[in-house]
């Protein structure tokens, strides 16, 4: 009596059914959405760089040309002015003011006051 006092039932759980048909496995793609995403951010950022670099770029040509254009001038003038120099030392020598004062009737009397 005491071994079938010491006997325990079991429930038997069931049996997890084994399907032979299996459905058929999906493959992912190579590239998530999510790294797609990634790629084309990245590759706009570079197109957005590369936009901005030829940008600078033109910007600094225009400005290097602008400069040249300035210094050119700015050659020209100091050239206008070397020329203006010599005028005035060919002008102001005595002999031209002399004959001049003797041209619209002026007498020399020795006496030279030098106005500035």
């Amino acid at each position: 009596m005491a071994l079938n006092a010491t006997k325990e039932t079991y429930i038997q759980q069931p049996a997890v059914p084994q399907n032979p048909d299996r459905q058929p496995v999906r493959k992912k793609g190579v590239i998530t959405k999510g790294e797609k995403v990634l790629y084309l951010s990245f590759f706009a950022a570079l197109v957005m760089c590369a936009l901005l670099v030829l940008h600078n770029q033109s910007a600094i040509q225009a400005s290097t040309q602008e400069i040249q254009t300035i210094e050119h001038s700015i050659d020209e003038t100091v050239k206008q002015n070397t020329d203006y120099a010599l005028q005035v030392s060919e002008l102001s020598k005595y002999e031209r003011i002399l004959a001049k004062a003797k041209e619209l009737g002026l007498k020399f009397n020795g006496q030279i006051k030098v106005v500035q």
